[in-house]
């Protein structure tokens, strides 16, 4: 079965008690290509992304930000 990542960005926000806005300054992500990779609109998967969410929130585990799930459509 084909698999995809789902970003956790809105997940993680949440739980760290942060807007989206939030998270764009303190990884200085423009806001709408966040926004984009939080909702699953953008085109691929950005590695650099997630490696600057992990250093911003000092997050160890890639499955705080994205999982690998069944591509089910």
């Amino acid at each position: 079965m084909k698999k995809k990542f789902v970003a956790k960005i809105n997940e993680l926000c949440e739980s760290e008690g942060i807007s989206l806005n939030d998270l764009s300054k303190l990884t200085k992500i423009q806001y709408e290509a966040l926004n984009d990779f939080a909702n699953k609109r953008g085109k691929g998967f950005n590695l650099g992304y997630v490696e600057r969410i992990a250093d911003v929130l000092n997050i160890k585990d890639i499955r705080e930000i994205i999982d690998i799930v069944d591509d089910l459509s």
